[in-house]
């Protein structure tokens, strides 16, 4: 049903100040800065080896503009969406349709890049907050253009996401969600006794959908919290953002043998970032 993550979506006031941001921490610029007609939405797209960062503003009217505005006067600046790609999005809903699925029609979507005049265009699936439990997720299915890689190498950069941590107080219903429906791997299903949770690893094309499982009776809710990127050399990108002005912590062994850490602590729009270097 699904190939990969497609992206992730980080709701922003302000698209400069947060491209400023995103551009010292992932050490690369957007490739990609443009709006979408129709939903009075800006965005600037940071492509990475297996996903692209979306950041997303409000720049006018429109279903989009609302979204972002919503969250943000609920949540502040941070992670609003993720988006799941499929080569066969009219299948996909089918299949959702055969389970049972209360969902709507493709909307098809256009952005155009303020610098080239380039158009891209796709069909999005949105999933009903029913399905997915109040964390905001559509399949997409791309069309006409394409993402522009980077022109120029650059020096201690991120080079993907290895993971998104979400949370959940319903560990089987996540599973019949993800496993079940979706068909993305379980890979870990663990018990961690030390905070009375569980902890689940989904992974598709090279990314982890960590989730942080704690039951406590209410309605089901899943939520997203943070992001892990991986760096080539984590000392000299601990060294890049301190030039740079940000926050980080010290590096140190991660809780994952043969790996080490560092957490920046500004800058991220409310996102708790962790930089991994796999040894």
């Amino acid at each position: 049903m699904l190939d990969s993550v497609d992206h992730i979506i980080i709701a922003v006031e302000d698209i400069s100040v947060s491209v400023e941001n995103y551009t010292k921490i992932l050490g690369f610029p957007p490739t990609w800065k443009g709006v979408h007609p129709g939903q009075g939405t800006e965005n600037a797209l940071f492509p990475l080896e297996n996903l692209y960062v979306e950041l997303l503003a409000s720049n006018g009217e429109g279903p989009g503009s609302d979204m972002i505005k919503s969250f943000i006067e609920l949540n502040g600046e941070g992670l609003c969406g993720i988006a799941l790609n499929t080569s066969d999005i009219e299948a996909a809903r089918n299949k959702l349709v055969a389970e049972g699925v209360d969902i709507g029609n493709f909307i098809d979507g256009e952005g155009k890049d303020e610098d080239s005049g380039e158009i891209r265009t796709w069909k999005n699936l949105f999933l009903p907050f029913s399905l997915t439990r109040g964390l905001f997720t559509f399949l997409i299915q791309h069309e006409d253009g394409s993402i522009p890689n980077h022109r120029d190498e650059f020096d201690a950069a991120v080079t993907r996401l290895d993971h998104v941590v979400i949370n959940t107080n319903d560990p089987e219903g996540i599973i019949s969600l993800y496993r079940d429906t979706f068909g993305i791997r379980l890979a870990l299903d663990q018990t961690v006794e030390q905070w009375g949770g569980r902890m689940l690893f989904f992974r598709l094309n090279h990314t982890t959908l960590e989730v942080i499982a704690k039951e406590n009776g209410e309605q089901p809710e899943d939520s997203l919290w943070g992001l892990a990127w991986v760096v080539t050399d984590i000392r000299e990108t601990y060294a890049r953002l301190i030039s740079e002005g940000l926050e980080v912590t010290d590096v140190k062994e991660g809780r994952k043998p043969n790996t080490l850490v560092a957490t920046v602590k500004s800058s991220t729009c409310n996102i708790p970032t962790l930089l991994i270097q796999h040894l």
